[in-house]
């Protein structure tokens, strides 16, 4: 999976790293909404227009017919195409489109996007272009469900009341807070700031003292998130994605500023200080 601050749509970036690994004149591509019908709000090179904000229904089209199938099609002239219904022929050739491939994004059984290769001539479509335009749909699968659980995440935790008896265990607390700081590293900029803003809040649910708080870097904290729950420093190289050395120095440093003797006297050291939950 390819890791990107970049804070476009993510079903516009992966057409852009599909026109960009490829070489086609045009990626592009929409969500699938409950209805079923996809609608094409996403491109990558140049339009002539009337393919913008079309909505393809279930079962039509090139698109529709990938959703029923969920599987990828490949065309080599949609307008001569058999095999498919011809509703959007008229949308196809105002665009000059020929040869394409339409894959869907699937993510729990449930097809969420349809992405598009095109050429504007009759020549086939290599399979190495096709190759290339599955595993970014897969690529943008594997961003979809960790998406989706940080908002699952996000949204029960929000909910979280100190003061409510009934509130969950600190140590599930604590593995939530760990795992939402690992995955924030792998999201774009403001959905970033919105879980990190999230484990802001968190961090400070625990008893705190009025000591005078260290500033640690983020990248600290992630390593002392991840070590309060007793990873070895080769689990917190592998889920961070730094190496083994990175985080033993990272480690040093939130030690020297938390004027801990151990990772350990860090870890309660930063949580009675309200730096960790």
């Amino acid at each position: 999976m390819y890791r990107t601050t970049d804070d476009r749509p993510p079903i516009q970036r992966t057409l852009t790293h599909i026109q960009e690994t490829t070489g086609l004149p045009l990626a592009f591509g929409g969500v699938v909404d409950s209805e079923r019908q996809t609608r094409l709000t996403q491109f990558a090179g140049p339009i002539a227009g009337p393919l913008r904000g079309v909505r393809l229904d279930y079962g039509r089209g090139l698109g529709g017919k990938v959703v029923v199938l969920r599987r990828p099609v490949v065309l080599n002239d949609y307008v001569t195409a058999e095999g498919i219904s011809h509703h959007y022929d008229h949308i196809i050739r105002a665009e000059g489109l020929h040869a394409m491939v339409a894959v869907p994004v699937i993510v729990r059984r449930v097809v969420r996007a349809v992405l598009y290769g095109a050429l504007r001539s009759a020549l086939p479509i290599g399979d190495r272009v096709v190759q290339s335009v599955m595993e970014s749909a897969r690529d943008l699968e594997q961003n979809l469900a960790v998406q989706d659980e940080v908002t699952l995440r996000i949204k029960s935790l929000e909910k979280y009341d100190v003061a409510d008896p009934a509130r969950p265990q600190w140590e599930s607390l604590r593995e939530a807070y760990a795992e939402l700081r690992v995955v924030a590293n792998g999201l774009p900029g403001d959905e970033r700031q919105r879980v990190l803003q999230v484990c802001d809040r968190l961090s400070t649910l625990g008893e705190r003292t009025r000591d005078k708080r260290p500033k640690l870097s983020a990248r600290e904290v992630d390593v002392l998130a991840c070590v309060a729950l007793g990873w070895t420093n080769d689990q917190v190289a592998n889920d961070l994605g730094l190496s083994k050395e990175t985080v033993k120095s990272y480690l040093r440093t939130a030690m020297r500023k938390l004027h801990a003797r151990s990772r350990m006297e860090a870890v309660v050291t930063a949580r009675r200080l309200g730096l960790l939950p």
